[in-house]
């Protein structure tokens, strides 16, 4: 769900990753990005949503994988 998510809103999506500072960041630079740029930009945003999203679940599998 949070993939879809971030399709839509890659600052929300970032936050509940747990990245509040990076979500923070994203959004300073992607509110004036749409506006600027019609749009274009976002798909750059929703690939870096989607990296750290994948990243946080891959930390996870390894803390699970290391209380094993």
């Amino acid at each position: 769900m949070n993939y879809v998510l971030a399709l839509l809103l890659p600052p929300l999506s970032i936050l509940l990753t747990g990245r509040p500072v990076v979500a923070i960041l994203t959004f300073l630079i992607w509110v004036p990005a749409i506006i600027f740029s019609g749009g274009l930009t976002h798909p750059m945003f929703v690939i870096l949503a989607w990296i750290l999203i994948f990243q946080s679940r891959e930390d996870r599998r390894e803390r699970q994988w290391r209380k094993r």
